[in-house]
Formats: C-alpha cells, sequence, structure tokens
C-alpha cells in the first residue's frame, strides 16, 4: 500500500532528508541545509512516499523568479520503494501542486550512474536539456600550491573583507548568464542573492581584488553532512579580466585553505560545455568523477 504525505514536523523533514542522502551520497544535506535551500525559494512542497507504513521515498519542488515558469523538483527513491508505484504516486503528487499553479514543465536532476531513474524519467517524457561531468580533488598527500594571482590583483576572503558582498552582485550578474545552461535565468534581486548564495550554511568565499573593486569570485560549500568534504560551488570572473589567471588563482587559495583545514575531498561538477572551468579543474589536478543529467519533462497528466 502507498501512501503520499506531506512532511508536517522535524521528523518528516529528517526522513524526507535522509532517502534523500541515501540516494544522492555525493550531495548530503542536512536538515538544517535544506531548511535554508526551501528558504531560498518562492514556494517549496516536500512530501514523503511510504510503502507499506515504512518512508521509502520523498520529493521536493520549488518555485523561485530565476526560472518562474518551471517547477524544480527532486523525486528519491529507495531501491525497496522501487517499481511498486512510489517513484509514479510522489511525481503524481508534484504534478498536482505545479498544475494547481499553474506550471506545465518540471525540471530535475539524475545521477549519471543511476540508469534506472534516467530511464524512468526518459519514458515519461523527459528530455535530456544539460550534462554536467563530475571531477574531484582528493587532497591526501598534496602540497598546498602557491596562489599565484594576476600581478594587479590580490586574494582575499569575504571573512576579511565583508563590505565586498554588496559589489560581488555586479561580477555575478555578468557571471552566470555566460555559464552554458543557465542563459535563461534571472538573478535575484541583491539582497536575496547576498542573504541566500553569499551567506548560505557552510559557504566560503574567495574574492579577486583589484584595484579595491571586487573582480572575480569563488565559493566552497562546506558539507556538514560529510565532514572533510566540500562542494565548488561557484567560480566567476568580469568578462573583461577573463583569460588572465584569475579563475586557476582562486581555486589554488580554495585548495590551500582545504589543506590546511583538514579536508579530504573537493568536488563539483561542469556542464560538458564550459571548456574554460573543466580545463582549469585538470589542470589542478581534479580527476572524473560521478556527474548528473539535467532533465526537462511534462506533468503526470500530460504522459500519454
Amino acid at each position: 500500500m502507498v501512501e503520499i504525505r506531506p512532511c508536517r514536523d522535524e521528523d518528516d523533514l529528517a526522513a524526507s532528508t535522509e532517502v534523500y542522502n541515501r540516494v544522492w551520497p555525493r550531495a548530503a544535506f542536512t536538515v538544517e541545509e535544506t531548511t535554508a535551500w526551501r528558504a531560498g525559494h518562492d514556494e517549496t512542497l516536500e512530501v514523503l512516499g511510504e510503502l507499506d507504513g515504512e518512508v521509502v521515498g520523498s520529493a521536493v519542488a520549488a518555485i523561485s523568479s530565476p526560472r518562474p515558469d518551471h517547477v524544480f523538483t527532486l523525486i528519491t527513491v529507495l531501491p525497496a520503494g522501487r517499481r511498486r508505484g512510489v517513484g509514479t504516486a510522489l511525481y503524481e503528487a508534484v504534478s498536482a501542486w505545479a498544475r494547481e499553479r499553474g506550471r506545465e514543465t518540471l525540471d530535475t536532476f539524475a545521477r549519471e550512474e543511476d540508469p534506472e531513474g534516467i530511464d524512468y524519467a526518459l519514458r515519461r517524457g523527459f528530455v535530456e536539456e544539460s550534462r554536467e561531468a563530475g571531477l574531484e580533488l582528493r587532497l591526501d598527500g598534496i602540497e598546498p600550491p602557491a596562489v599565484e594571482p594576476p600581478e594587479d590583483v590580490e586574494i582575499v576572503t569575504l571573512a576579511e573583507r565583508p563590505d565586498l558582498a554588496n559589489p560581488l552582485y555586479d561580477v555575478a550578474r555578468e557571471s552566470f548568464p555566460d555559464i552554458p545552461g543557465a542563459e535563461a535565468e534571472v538573478m535575484r534581486p541583491l539582497e536575496h542573492w547576498v542573504q541566500h548564495h553569499l551567506y548560505g550554511p557552510g559557504n566560503e568565499t574567495w574574492i579577486a581584488v583589484a584595484q579595491d573593486e571586487p573582480v572575480g569570485y569563488a565559493m566552497l560549500r562546506i558539507s556538514a553532512a560529510r565532514p572533510g568534504h566540500a562542494i565548488h560551488a561557484m567560480t566567476g570572473a568580469k568578462r573583461a579580466w577573463r583569460g588572465r589567471g584569475i579563475a586557476s588563482a582562486l581555486k589554488r587559495a580554495q585548495i590551500v585553505w582545504a589543506i590546511e583545514h583538514g579536508l579530504d575531498l573537493l568536488d563539483t561538477t561542469n556542464e560538458v560545455r564550459n571548456a574554460s572551468m573543466r580545463r582549469v579543474n585538470e589542470k589542478l589536478g581534479y580527476t572524473p568523477a560521478p556527474g548528473r543529467i539535467h532533465l526537462r519533462g511534462p506533468l503526470a497528466s500530460a504522459v500519454p
């Protein structure tokens, strides 16, 4: 017997997060981090899927202004619940929620190493929009690299220069539209971007400064759910300053910091068309890791 019900309290949110973390172990989150994620969106849904009274699936859905016409969703089902109607019931619940809000399209991600999940989506009319290659850097035994920014550029941290938080917004506004796959996204207002992007849980930010103005930045998201692990969340530079080694210097500064703070692993995903950033990572010693696929598709009722 399959039952779908909303998350009602902290225990339900913990159960939902646990299902997600077991399906996406390389991108695990704490309950506090998922709560912050929801706060960064305009509307959200979180539901559990139970099979004979046991939680075996969960789904989150979100609407936000960067892509206001689409609903982002992640539907995760443990092996014990697959091929037993749990995923379909969660898909229908998300679709009903989206339809009530006048949306017709769902965006989601699938793990490259989960062919069963990818096939499930494709059979329901989803199509691949983009693909992100995974990369990782294991830090055991690595000597801290020399940061070596361009001669007229200084690398500082946001913790050292909190006065640069608002000026960094101009760097982001130039950087985000140039990321393959993000061309159509609308930037959030300054205040929201600073609160939820720069100062999200676990974020550490490095800034490239020239003549006391930020010209680039890079973020690490430190995983509370995976001690010793951090994710590269964003690296960008103003167009006029690209091709001068700023991204490489920012990444090297992050590697130095990670080694000094006892981290074991840095990982990231790069859209496969983002050749310049992939080259930066590969030159710094990052090696292939599992990636993810961005899928877009119809609501459940639109499937023949």
